[in-house]
């Protein structure tokens, strides 16, 4: 097996445009503190008072106080509203939530979370929207909030929850739409399914008022997991609620692109282009739908008058010319792409098509041309990692070493992940001794590259050079003594192959992995597999389950489904193997376990 770094992947992974706005609304004035007055404590009129000394407190005898603000109550509050008018947030911020903890009062939180907001602090504004959800469990804004930072931080199964709170509360948790998000992002949808399984199974849960958005919600998911009669069934139901909804014609047109009945996607892009005219999805959806029916003429017809219709919007143009290459159409995609060629600013992702287009056709050097003008963003290394490709398929090795040479001196901020995408290319064509020997000498010449340090700790694993591993992970940690994926592949390696008197160091790393990194699921992995191999499973089990629940792969569900053995639940370990064979034909690290324990194999898997 691997070593559990979970972390490592190749530098090109698809690309995504993220998009985020902050909306800001004014402090109230100073003034509101008065809501909060009406039962402050006042000190005694100075003409009662007896010969006193100046230097005595007023107060030390007062009763204590019950209701309203004390004095440092007060000062702290006054202090927040004034650093708000002055533009100082984060303090204010500080201030409303240090008074929403001592006083249980909604607007105190909610104004600590607006003014985290300006002030762009993201674990004040989670620790303020917490406070405000604490103290107001039924407002929709806390947890929508808090349902983006879950988002946001990869864990989708909290900001599902979120969500559902607010349908549950009677609002819009805008499930659909992370739905989509879910599915685009690889996030595990199989569980997510479930959550939304059990939420739709709840007595009342067709009784609220945004029912339908769950059931499109639901639809998608089943749909990308391939349950497509289940998910078709739920969009006929969403048809007798809602039939208006523009989100219903969008899933609808998807789910019949994906069982081949074009005819009925195209009917689902119409109407939902009916309801949404400016929405791009459709535009994009009642293309694919015509080009699969064959009717490019007719699609390029539509597709020039909707880009008539919306200015000749740039991004449109790009992405009506992507979906002509991925449907095997470069004549058009060429077309729509040659009048951004005269721009000042060309895009990114035009040069790229064009490059695809040109190598659809056997243009090399113009293929060439285009990818090497993709500059800095999302789409450099796939660029260059399609140019180095074409030119090893066209057997120029020599070429593309010398490309990617090159391209390492005109953009050194790219010049790790370029090395790696040169030893990867050398992998593919069988030359993994030339893929050693770049490692070695660019490490000669950069030390302290932690990157290609890792990666060749991990070939050297493959090759069985434990020591080699040992020495490039160890080197990682002299430049970086808190490197979790250095600490976490090390200790995992270690606890994994059970080397004698070297677990308790294995447990060691991993702890240090786990106070660098406590939400990293390859962590929690690994700290329940070093239990387990220390004899200690009821502590193995806690750790186990939670990364399962995180990242529910099936290395992690051999160490669980072991875990569980060898406590005599023989029963569980059976149905959490079942379920994850359902989903996969190909599970090797399940196979390996079952040779070594076939009682635990599923009865209803064959």
């Amino acid at each position: 097996m691997r070593p559990r770094s979970h972390l490592f992947s190749s530098t090109l992974s698809s690309f995504s445009f993220p998009s985020s706005a902050l909306t800001r609304s004014a402090l109230l004035p100073v003034a509101a503190v008065a809501l909060l007055l009406s039962g402050c404590q006042s000190s005694p009129n100075l003409q009662d008072r007896s010969s006193a000394s100046w230097a005595e407190d007023p107060m030390r005898n007062a009763p204590p106080i019950t209701r309203g603000l004390d004095a440092n109550s007060l000062s702290t509050l006054l202090g927040a509203e004034l650093a708000g008018q002055r533009g100082d947030y984060r303090y204010a911020s500080q201030g409303y939530l240090e008074a929403a903890q001592r006083y249980p009062a909604p607007e105190l939180a909610e104004r600590a979370t607006f003014a985290a907001r300006f002030s762009n602090d993201a674990p004040l504004i989670e620790a303020s929207a917490l406070r405000w959800r604490e103290l107001a469990p039924q407002a929709e804004a806390p947890n929508r909030l808090l349902a983006a930072f879950s988002m946001q931080r990869g864990d989708w199964l909290d900001s599902l929850a979120q969500r559902l709170d607010i349908v549950k509360a009677g609002g819009h948790g805008d499930v659909a739409a992370f739905a989509e998000m879910a599915v685009a992002e690889g996030a595990p949808l199989t569980l997510i399914a479930q959550q939304l399984h059990e939420h739709l199974a709840r007595p009342d849960a067709d009784q609220l008022e945004h029912h339908s958005d769950v059931l499109l919600a639901t639809a998608l998911i089943e749909a990308a997991l391939g349950d497509t009669a289940r998910a078709q069934q739920r969009l006929d139901h969403v048809a007798t609620l809602t039939p208006e909804s523009a989100t219903l014609w969008l899933v609808n047109a998807r789910l019949a692109l994906n069982t081949g009945d074009y005819s009925a996607a195209r009917q689902a892009a119409r109407q939902g282009l009916a309801l949404a005219p400016d929405d791009v999805r459709f535009i994009l959806l009642l293309a694919q739908a015509e080009i699969r029916l064959n009717n490019i003429s007719a699609a390029e017809i539509q597709t020039d008058a909707l880009l008539e219709s919306h200015g000749g919007n740039e991004d449109l143009r790009v992405s009506l010319a992507q979906l002509y290459l991925e449907e095997g159409h470069p004549e058009p995609a060429k077309r729509l792409l040659q009048p951004l060629m005269g721009q000042p600013e060309v895009p990114n992702l035009a040069y790229y098509l064009l490059g695809a287009i040109a190598q659809s056709k056997g243009e090399t050097d113009n293929a060439l041309i285009y990818y090497r003008q993709v500059s800095e963003g999302d789409e450099f290394l796939p660029a260059r990692a399609a140019a180095a490709q074409m030119l090893i398929e066209e057997d120029r090795l020599l070429d593309a070493r010398a490309f990617l040479r090159i391209e390492r001196m005109r953009f050194d901020r790219y010049f790790t992940e370029l090395v790696m995408l040169e030893a990867q290319l050398l992998d593919e064509a069988n030359l993994q001794e030339e893929a050693n020997a770049l490692l070695d000498r660019e490490i000669t010449r950069t030390p302290d590259d932690a990157s290609l340090l890792y990666m060749r700790a991990m070939r050297r694993w493959e090759a069985g050079d434990l020591a080699g591993m040992e020495d490039d992970l160890r080197q990682i940690l002299l430049i970086n003594p808190n490197n979790a994926e250095a600490l976490n592949a090390l200790g995992y390696t270690l606890a994994d192959l059970n080397i004698a008197g070297r677990l308790e160091e294995a447990f060691e790393l991993i702890e240090r992995a786990y106070e660098a990194a406590p939400d990293n699921p390859g962590v929690l992995d690994s700290m329940g597999w070093v239990y387990f191999r220390l004899g200690q499973p009821e502590q193995a089990l806690l750790w186990l389950e939670s990364a399962y629940m995180q990242m529910p792969d099936q290395e992690v569900a051999a160490h669980l489904a072991e875990v569980l053995h060898a406590l005599g639940r023989n029963e569980e370990a059976r149905q959490l193997l079942e379920r994850l064979m359902q989903r996969t034909s190909l599970h090797p690290q399940i196979d390996h376990l079952l040779e070594r324990y076939p009682e635990l194999t599923p009865t209803n898997v064959h």
